[in-house]
């Protein structure tokens, strides 16, 4: 199947906008949804929408199978070794604030450290700061190479017997580096350290194996994989899972409730308080199925390709800066840039007018801003349903862009 046939079971990308084709280059924010993952989500509420675990009616059993199945979905697609160690969240947010204030708050106290990088999203700053503060352990940040990639020697120098957790993102969502997870978990392992991996940029675009990576917590989203929004997974290590309290209480996760203590249901249930976002599980589910269909290795090879292409074309536009590593082999399949004089936003502004999607702005990371010495950039990310001719028009527009403000000032 290629990105043209792809394309087609897309149905928002079959429009105009501003009077031009859609050209959608903002995936790395949000991907779109194919018509398997809307037709689950409408099934479900058409044929079996019930509550899920409680009732032993036919709906409530169907909607408890739909909502499990996909639980294990995720165990395969990551390659868990139990459904136990798949718990849903609401996206990579929740799931890493619920590593920092379960995990975190038990196991850190003053003189501990924890090593996260510049180039982390927000998601994967503030949880850590907010616990360092409630604990007294210590914030350290990894620095960055000119390139914006992480040096494992760094990782070795910045890691101690103090570090008690490292929590990385596995692919940037603004410069595109692919981080060496499974080195530097080793590296945490090795002086007692936990690994947390952010993989919001990396579940939707390659093969995860979380025993090969050998980390002890990853969180993702199932929005930017082609599922729908508001459902996320946490995979946690068992171990670590039985020993930590849950975050949240209510219906769902608990074993027995008396008047004045109760107990929390097993693995993964506990962490799953109230009524659980079954449509998300189901419509996460359908989503893997069809990525897997079309396969992860053909994914991640498309988007280099597309990357390479992007990158060859956008270095020749006169003022262009791109950011991140120059050999396309080196990123995933995005590319973060600014024009010389030109605000992001206002790039983003003339490209929307020409019905071309990007992201401009912050990105959730203004301590990567700062380490690169601007306010913000602009950024085209491509999914398996980007052409080369997606890539054309954006540059086409960025020339415009370019012409329009020389004209101007």
């Amino acid at each position: 199947m290629n990105a043209r046939e792809i394309r087609q079971m897309f149905p928002i990308l079959d429009q105009e906008v501003n009077g031009n084709p859609l050209v959608y280059l903002d995936s790395a924010a949000t991907s779109q949804k194919p018509v398997p993952v809307i037709e689950a989500i409408d099934k479900y509420y058409r044929e079996y929408n019930s509550n899920v675990h409680r009732g032993v009616h036919t709906l409530g059993t169907r909607a408890t199978d739909g909502y499990e199945g996909a639980r294990e979905k995720v165990r395969k697609f990551i390659n868990a070794k139990s459904t136990e160690e798949v718990i849903f969240t609401r996206g990579t947010t929740t799931s890493i604030n619920t590593v920092a204030a379960s995990y975190g708050r038990a196991n850190l106290s003053e003189g501990d450290e924890i090593v996260i990088s510049y180039m982390e999203h927000h998601s994967n700053i503030i949880p850590w700061q907010q616990v360092a503060k409630q604990t007294g352990a210590t914030l350290k940040y990894l620095p960055l190479q000119e390139d914006g990639t992480i040096s494992l020697e760094d990782v070795r120098t910045t890691v101690t017997a103090d570090t008690k957790i490292v929590s990385i993102m596995q692919v940037s969502n603004v410069l595109g580096v692919m981080n060496p997870i499974k080195e530097i978990a080793k590296i945490a392992h090795e002086n007692g350290a936990i690994m947390v991996v952010d993989g919001a940029q990396s579940a939707p675009h390659m093969k995860i194996d979380v025993q090969d990576l050998d980390c002890d917590f990853l969180a993702f989203s199932g929005h930017k994989m082609c599922g729908p929004t508001g459902i996320g997974v946490l995979y946690g290590k068992k171990k670590h899972l039985e020993k930590m309290e849950p975050v949240e209480f209510g219906g769902e996760m608990i074993d027995f409730v008396g008047l004045y203590e109760s107990t929390w249901k097993e693995l993964p249930w506990k962490f799953e308080g109230g009524t659980p976002i079954i449509a998300g599980a189901i419509g996460l589910g359908a989503a893997i199925d069809f990525l897997e269909q079309i396969g992860l290795d053909e994914i991640e090879a498309y988007e280099h390709k597309l990357a390479a292409y992007a990158m060859g074309k956008m270095s020749a536009i006169d003022g262009m800066t791109i950011y991140g590593p120059k050999e396309a082999s080196k990123r995933a399949g995005l590319v973060t840039f600014n024009i010389d004089d030109v605000h992001p936003h206002d790039v983003a502004t003339v490209l929307d007018a020409e019905g071309i999607a990007v992201r401009a702005g912050h990105h959730c990371a203004q301590p990567l801003m700062k380490w690169l010495k601007v306010s913000a950039t602009a950024r085209a990310s491509f999914y398996l349903y980007n052409t080369e001719e997606d890539i054309d028009k954006l540059v086409s527009g960025l020339v415009k862009t370019k012409e329009y403000f020389s004209d101007v000032f």
